[in-house]
């Protein structure tokens, strides 16, 4: 009888987490080599819509060094101006029609004549990095986030575009581009709602970046890509000295932790041991691992003794009031006894996964994230 119980436990409990597991495991770096394919039609260059930065491929342009000393190119500048085509953040004394130089930034162009680019119209590296540094500082400004977000995300697609008509690839773009994966990894966190772009923009600079930079290979591993060449295929091609690498012997016990259920382990280990960007990553599926410990009280309770949630929030880490709410989204019912302790009723067969997955992450409660949050001040 036993061993009977034993394997339908286990049968439940893989029939819960079957949706869960399968999306870690698609979710792995791509092959550079799998890159989108770029096109031209007449001047203009055009590409598959994979490619965000939509310019030319690097080896297909001349050599350029740009020329333009400011972080606007002066003939955008005054177009822009003749336009009224000013963000918030370029107002001259919140004069839609007036700028500076100091405040205007050049715009993403969707599409690029190379043919006819001016080294005048393109910044240089020093500006570039001088420009990446206005635009994070932005952060600390008492705007509401989702608009300093918008403003900083099409400005640094910009610096991205200048970066490869230039061909550059210095220490010093890596170090740019890498402050642009963390703005994209924080803003992701912070605007669950607006993850998507910010998740593409991430895949894109995850596939220039992996190659040259540790945490780049790291974050990687948990960004989802379903285009890409299998996750053991691709350690087999990461340097040895990388694989024993801290954050990659986390990343590494993290996704196994998910794979094989154990969530306990995996939200005591992120707790312990996640950096705040790695926490930013981990977020999203830190629901998914809390459902499963909540498919699995109910399979394994005694339906005549409901599970306090006391308890569970404890060992889920997490207020009780956010529970009550997993445990709703996930067909699960709570109840309150005479004293007023809130019960998790079990052996239920009814429950579900959201069909559109968890729109509200509920964070880790944690002194050490808090304060690693608080002093994450600087990108």
């Amino acid at each position: 009888m036993a061993d009977r119980r034993g394997q339908r436990q286990r049968h439940m409990i893989t029939r819960n987490n079957s949706s869960s597991s399968s999306s870690f495991k698609s979710h792995r770096p791509s092959n550079p080599n799998t890159n989108a394919k770029i096109t031209r039609t007449n001047k203009f260059a055009t590409v598959n819509p994979d490619n965000n930065d939509n310019i030319d491929d690097p080896q297909d342009i001349p050599n350029l060094v740009g020329t333009c000393p400011f972080m606007c190119p002066v003939e955008e500048r005054a177009r822009r101006e003749r336009l009224r085509d000013l963000a918030v953040f370029e107002r001259l004394h919140g004069n839609p029609a007036k700028t500076s130089s100091t405040l205007a930034v050049k715009k993403f162009c969707r599409t690029i004549s190379t043919n006819n680019v001016q080294a005048s119209d393109v910044r240089p590296v020093t500006v570039l990095e001088d420009t990446l540094n206005y635009l994070l500082n932005l952060l600390k400004s008492d705007c509401h986030f989702e608009v300093v977000h918008d403003f900083i995300f099409d400005r640094t697609r910009s610096i991205r575009q200048d970066l490869t008509m230039q061909n550059v690839t210095s220490d010093q773009a890596i170090h740019m581009y890498e402050r642009m994966v963390k703005f994209h990894i924080i803003s992701h966190h912070r605007l669950p709602n607006c993850g998507s772009p910010n998740q593409i923009e991430l895949h894109i600079l995850f596939i220039r970046m992996k190659q040259n930079s540790i945490h780049i290979m790291c974050f990687s591993i948990s960004v989802p890509d379903n285009q890409g060449e299998s996750l053991s295929q691709w350690f087999r091609r990461v340097p040895f000295v990388i694989m024993k690498s801290k954050e990659m012997c986390f990343a590494r016990r993290i996704l196994r932790y998910f794979r094989l259920g154990n969530y306990k382990q995996f939200i005591y280990t992120t707790e312990a041991e996640a950096s705040y960007l790695q926490y930013c990553i981990i977020e999203p599926y830190i629901s998914e691992v809390r459902a499963l410990a909540l498919y699995c009280v109910n399979y394994g309770g005694y339906k005549l003794q409901p599970y306090p949630l006391t308890h569970l929030s404890n060992l889920l880490m997490m207020q009780e009031s956010d529970l009550e709410s997993l445990c709703i989204d996930c067909g699960l019912q709570t109840s309150t006894d005479g004293i007023g302790k809130v019960l998790l009723s079990t052996k239920l067969t009814d429950t579900c996964n959201p069909k559109r997955g968890y729109h509200k992450y509920y964070e880790l409660v944690s002194e050490r994230l808090e304060r690693l949050s608080a002093e994450l001040s600087e990108l």
